[in-house]
């Protein structure tokens, strides 16, 4: 049982599940509780805690799901513990640069970009004020995956489109920047400051994949653009791809705004490719005797290495990679694909330690180090939670989980 009122609950909302977590400021953020909410939407949805059997559950919407959220907190922790509840918002628009406090004020200014983000920013949105009205006097506060990149050099930030649309908040933003920032925390931790503020190439390789690239410790360019769907291929959005599609397809399918959104967003990337399954997993495991997987699985590591050549070229270098994300943690396959041909770079994998899923994977003998490292949003949203509200950590500096 935590101390009254110091329990710190994390809510990563996506557009049909929410991943949550609980944490107490003891022990470099101690976690207590950890689960999820999947197929929200859905006749039945699935709630796992802590790695328990799933359990289905009534939730037709984001708003009620937040009785079946707090009904299984309270039941583990007692009533009257929290502290605070941090939330991950996608998109923060051009305004939000730090952690925010969720006033009136604040839910309108999201409520107004909401087109920037429709996949994301409309469940949020009704998941914190679903929230605000079970617990009216406990302080909420927005965490921004675009916070990482906010400040991008102007080169980085500029679409080469009339300048009359940057006015209206439109540029590059880049996401994941939640993660980023926790890996960036933890190379430093693991291997110093100088390896920390020298050129560094973050790979988030999930069901949503992007790269960020960082020179003394700030954020210089990134893959995604405006949206989520822009960059490398995902498990179901296409990535960057000709605009001239949308005038093509329009022309020749019919297709409207609404369809072009759900073809890029939800039946493209790996999907869209292999024909079968979005999950890098299936597609390894098919690829033998299945073109299209195999293809699929080319295609992702052919842009992911390109991004990364063209990250180190912005640079002036690299000098060290980092694999993170369900895919970059978890598929020595993909890692070792990708830095084929990047021995140009100085950047060498290391078979065996590749495949025994070791932290730093690359050669004695190349230049840059390559890592795998595991992220932590929910780690990273309540250590922000805890400096907007100034609530202690102790001890200071220690990484639980």
């Amino acid at each position: 049982m935590i101390s009254d009122g110091c329990g710190i609950l994390t809510v990563n909302a996506g557009s049909s599940s929410i991943k949550f977590a609980l944490f107490e400021p003891r022990n470099g953020l101690q976690r207590l509780l950890e689960g999820r909410i999947e197929r929200i939407g859905l006749p039945e949805a699935v709630l796992i805690v802590n790695g328990e059997s799933p359990r289905s559950a009534h939730a037709p919407d984001h708003a009620a799901v937040v009785g079946l959220l707090i009904a299984e907190v309270e039941s583990r922790t007692g009533r009257g513990r929290l502290a605070a509840i941090g939330h991950r918002v996608v998109h923060g628009g051009p305004r939000f640069s730090e952690p925010q406090l969720l006033t009136d004020d604040v839910i309108a200014a999201l409520r107004r970009i909401s087109d920037f983000d429709p996949q994301h920013l409309p469940a949020e949105i009704l998941l914190i004020e679903a929230l605000r009205r079970r617990y009216e006097r406990l302080p909420q506060i927005a965490c921004f995956d675009t916070a990482f990149h906010h400040d991008l050099p102007r080169v980085a930030r500029l679409l080469p489109i009339p300048r009359r649309y940057e006015a209206l908040g439109i540029r590059r933003y880049g996401f994941h920047g939640l993660s980023y920032a926790f890996l960036m925390r933890e190379l430093e931790r693991i291997a110093g400051a100088k390896a920390a503020r020298g050129r560094v190439i973050l790979a988030h390789l999930g069901n949503g994949a992007s790269l960020a690239a960082v020179r003394a410790g700030k954020a210089v360019d990134t893959s995604m653009g405006f949206t989520p769907a822009s960059g490398v291929p995902m498990s179901t959005r296409s990535g960057d791809i000709d605009p001239g599609l949308v005038a093509y397809l329009a022309s020749a399918e019919g297709l409207d705004a609404a369809g072009f959104n759900d073809l890029v967003n939800f039946r493209s990337g790996l999907l869209g490719v292999s024909e079968t399954s979005p999950d890098m997993r299936d597609l390894l495991e098919r690829e033998g005797g299945d073109a299209r997987a195999a293809e699929a699985v080319a295609l992702f590591c052919y842009q992911v290495r390109k991004c990364i050549g063209a990250f180190a070229a912005a640079m002036g270098g690299v000098d060290t990679l980092v694999f993170s994300g369900g895919i970059g943690e978890r598929a020595p396959a993909v890692r070792a694909r990708v830095c084929d041909g990047l021995e140009f770079l100085g950047l060498t994998i290391d078979e065996s330690l590749n495949n025994a899923g070791a932290d730093v994977v690359s050669a004695a003998a190349g230049r840059v180090t390559v890592r795998v490292m595991r992220t932590d949003e929910e780690w990273m949203i309540a250590r922000l939670v805890c400096g907007v509200l100034e609530i202690p950590i102790e001890p200071e500096g220690e990484f639980s989980s």
